[in-house]
């Protein structure tokens, strides 16, 4: 598969259009339905290559677009969500300088 094409999996004329928040793969056991035991298994099934998992990553920002960001009438949600993710990326970019700032009763 190379860059920007659809998955080797689609068919238009089965699936009809395509959405890119679907998986097209053969579907498995969902993660929350997986017994203790089988996890070993269930984890030697999954594709760890770095496609599959820019595939994962682009169905989840897609998931989170047309739940969030594309409705007709957008609340206030991804707003502020955008907001924490990006307060936690800089707190945790700027850990190392923080750190030294601790008020501690005993020195």
């Amino acid at each position: 598969m190379a860059f920007g094409d659809y998955p080797k999996e689609y068919n238009p004329s089965v699936h009809g259009p395509y959405d890119p928040a679907r998986y097209y793969g053969k579907p498995d056991t969902p993660f929350s339905q997986v017994k203790i035991a089988e996890l070993g298994a269930w984890f030697g099934r999954r594709n760890k290559s770095p496609s599959a998992f820019m595939g994962a990553c682009s169905r989840a920002w897609w998931r989170w677009q047309h739940k969030y960001m594309q409705p007709k009438r957008v609340g206030i949600a991804p707003f502020f969500q955008l907001l924490v993710g990006s307060m936690t990326v800089f707190y945790v970019f700027n850990y190392g300088k923080l750190k030294h700032h601790r008020n501690y009763k005993y020195h």
